[in-house]
């Protein structure tokens, strides 16, 4: 086994030993955490689906951003992230959701950084929670993608300990 797919199959792993059902809405990572997933067996037990939600108006039909978040604070923002979690765990019929947005490169888009991410897991209960954090990564297009939705995978576990113990933000 390749050393670099290690963490995403532990993420799996995490999933299936804590009955969590993962989707995704995914922007600036196409699809990214999905196929890493997803070339490991076992992983239609523990993903529903994910969302590739390229376009403004795409994040606005089918995930319910506002065109007010996105106006007041741009595309590549925490809100934005916020509201794309959200709304995927609305519409599915998953316990878990991760979200990312951002610009993966080469070059800035609307004074944004290239490879600055940003990300938000939502877990169902009663509140939601929601968590949001932004990163930046760095290397060809490509590799930001890579390692953004590596990242998004990640650090999944560690939000979801954060959530076991009562934090919701």
């Amino acid at each position: 086994m390749n050393m670099a797919s290690d963490p995403v199959l532990a993420v799996l792993g995490y999933l299936k030993d804590h009955h969590l059902v993962l989707t995704t809405a995914e922007s600036c990572t196409a699809g990214c955490m999905v196929a890493l997933l997803a070339a490991f067996p076992g992983t239609g037990e523990v993903l529903e689906s994910g969302y590739v939600v390229y376009s403004p108006s795409a994040k606005k039909r089918l995930l319910g951003v506002s065109a007010q978040t996105i106006e007041r604070y741009g595309l590549t923002s925490e809100p934005v992230a916020w509201e794309m979690a959200l709304g995927a765990l609305k519409d599915s019929d998953a316990n878990v959701v991760i979200a990312t947005t951002g610009v993966a490169g080469p070059s800035p888009t609307s004074g944004v950084l290239p490879g600055t991410l940003c990300f938000a897991w939502a877990f169902a209960g009663e509140p939601i929670a929601v968590f949001t954090r932004t990163q930046r990564f760095f290397g060809e297009r490509a590799q930001v993608m890579h390692d953004g939705a590596v990242y998004g995978l990640t650090r999944l576990m560690h939000y979801h300990e954060r959530w076991l113990r009562g934090e919701r933000a």
